[in-house]
């Protein structure tokens, strides 16, 4: 190996034997630290949705298709609604750790008990996502049959009719209670049915129920197919702005003439609905990077104009029932994190939740770096001082020991520090050894020239 090349290597082999030990101390405070942080979130999530062919059902395979372009599986749990999310959510053995709400499916947060909400502070918000509007849909011939006119005017209309007001764990049944109590009506009066969503459209349109009426996005396909159903029309909220008066958790929307189909001029004229807010809400628990996940899905996914926002209304951090998440609250005040607009989001995200970290571990090695150029100056300069040692023993042993034992000591310590390497910046230390041991060896020939003389 060239001589240059080999006072190379053992150089930078000197540095890394002196820095090593920080390196370790700092590996082993940032491996300290990942693990407390826990900065990568769980690649499976478990995200309970609604029933087969509604709008949380289909909301919630994009939500899984867009997660999965960040290496997040979602595993979706069809329900029968708001009411069995919320209760799935608050079960620590269901697994579900998202669920979509709908606005007023809480007892407790629609009464305005605080105290009696038995999540006792576990679940966060992420925000509103999309008006999820009321739709009570009758049959005309009913209307006919019932109030001898084709059109419903008013809720309160309702008695004599047979009506299906959602399954048991929908938020629906819960909503209504609360329309027919607003409209003093007993409900005894009306019969009620609790079938899912597919068997009561079934039973509409075989004619052996009167109405049905569940809340659900416009993107629903059931909703889709039974606002162009012949002999099948929408109830219009004439009172919808005094409904959103009296119920915090709704909003007045209108269906514009003609959104479901230009051509066919469906719906006829505009529509006035109420309508809660649907929210995706987390247990506290959930890693706070899966939250940042669920925001920025939610405003790729609901961002967009539709029947009833305009583009951008949503996701939102207004009607929140619960607490706001505070990635969620991060997101809408700042948008995503800069860092993602340079780097790939797990990149981003482990910076984004280390840097903190980083900085106390950096302020903790600065001090301790200073000792490091005194170390390395050290581990230099005693591969030249420790043959001082053996050069003075063979100078104190002139007089007691044959001088020509004591020159081949001393041929033995030249040879050896003949092959001693450090960096330029030492080298006069080490001409500065050999310049010595030939001193010595000048003295050593001196004594020997008198012992001669004497002899």
């Amino acid at each position: 190996m060239p001589k240059v090349l080999r006072n190379t290597l053992l150089s930078v082999r000197d540095l890394l034997v002196t820095v090593g030990p920080f390196i370790a101390l700092a590996l082993f405070l940032l491996t300290l630290a990942y693990f407390a942080l826990d900065p990568n979130p769980p690649r499976k999530v478990v995200l309970a949705t609604g029933a087969e062919q509604g709008a949380y059902a289909e909301f919630g395979k994009r939500y899984a298709a867009w997660l999965k372009l960040h290496g997040i599986t979602v595993e979706l749990r069809n329900t029968q609604g708001a009411a069995e999310n919320l209760a799935l959510l608050r079960d620590p053995a269901s697994g579900v750790d998202l669920a979509f709400v709908q606005g007023g499916a809480d007892e407790a947060k629609a009464s305005g008990d605080e105290d009696s909400d038995p999540s006792g502070g576990a679940l966060v918000s992420l925000g509103s996502l999309f008006y999820e509007p009321v739709w009570l849909f009758y049959r005309e011939d009913s209307a006919q049959r019932l109030l001898k006119s084709p059109a419903l005017a008013s809720l309160s209309q309702l008695p004599g009719w047979k009506l299906n007001i959602g399954a048991p764990g929908s938020g629906v049944p819960n909503l209504m209670k609360k329309l027919l109590e607003a409209n003093r009506i007993d409900a005894t009066t009306i019969t009620l049915q609790q079938l899912p969503q597919t068997p009561a459209v079934v039973s509409l349109l075989n004619a052996e129920s009167d109405a049905l009426v569940f809340a659900s996005a416009p993107e629903s396909l059931m909703v889709q197919m039974l606002l162009q159903t012949p002999g099948i029309k929408l109830f219009d909220f004439a009172q919808a702005e005094a409904y959103s008066r009296r119920f915090a958790f709704m909003s007045p929307v209108v269906l514009p003439r003609g959104v479901v189909d230009l051509a066919r001029d469906v719906p006829g004229a505009d529509l006035h609905l109420v309508a809660p807010t649907a929210a995706l809400v987390a247990k506290r628990a959930t890693h706070p990077t899966l939250i940042q996940l669920f925001v920025q899905g939610a405003q790729v996914i609901h961002g967009e104009a539709g029947w009833f926002q305009r583009k951008g209304e949503f996701p939102s951090a207004k009607n929140a029932e619960f607490p706001l998440a505070k990635e969620a609250e991060r997101f809408y005040r700042n948008g995503p994190p800069l860092l993602q607009h340079y780097l790939t989001f797990w990149l981003a995200n482990l910076v984004d939740r280390m840097w903190v970290a980083l900085l106390s571990i950096i302020a903790i090695l600065i001090p301790l770096s200073r000792i490091v150029p005194p170390l390395y100056e050290f581990r230099i300069r005693s591969r030249i001082f420790r043959w001082y040692g053996q050069l003075r023993a063979v100078e104190d042993s002139q007089g007691r020991r044959p001088v020509d034992e004591l020159e081949k000591e001393l041929n033995a310590i030249e040879a050896r520090v003949e092959h001693v390497s450090v960096p330029l910046s030492y080298a006069d230390q080490l001409y500065a050894l050999r310049s010595h041991i030939n001193l010595v060896r000048r003295r050593l020939g001196s004594v020997g020239q008198v012992q001669g003389e004497k002899a």
